[in-house]
């Protein structure tokens, strides 16, 4: 019996595409509980860029919430990425 996914995602997506829906609901996150986005600005396959902004502009924790709530939520989706940076 072959296995079927039980999703209403594209499992086939590039990565890219599938970098930015992460980051989109990363981001909804951030803006709810901090008042704070962040957006993808390139993705290579290594190395992340991000864009962060709002509340995040300018904060002196957003170091933290792009290592933890980014970055660590990235990981566990893309564990082989190099780096994530926000520019």
């Amino acid at each position: 019996m072959p296995i079927t996914a039980n999703h209403n995602h594209d499992i086939d997506a590039p990565p890219e595409e599938r970098m930015r829906a992460l980051l989109e609901v990363i981001s909804s996150y951030i803006e709810q509980y901090h008042g704070g986005w962040v957006q993808l600005v390139s993705f290579d396959g290594e190395v992340l860029k991000v864009k962060m902004g709002g509340a995040c502009e300018g904060c002196d924790r957003a170091e933290a919430t792009l290592r933890g709530w980014v970055e660590g939520s990235v990981r566990q989706f893309f564990p082989d990425i190099k780096s994530v940076e926000a520019v």
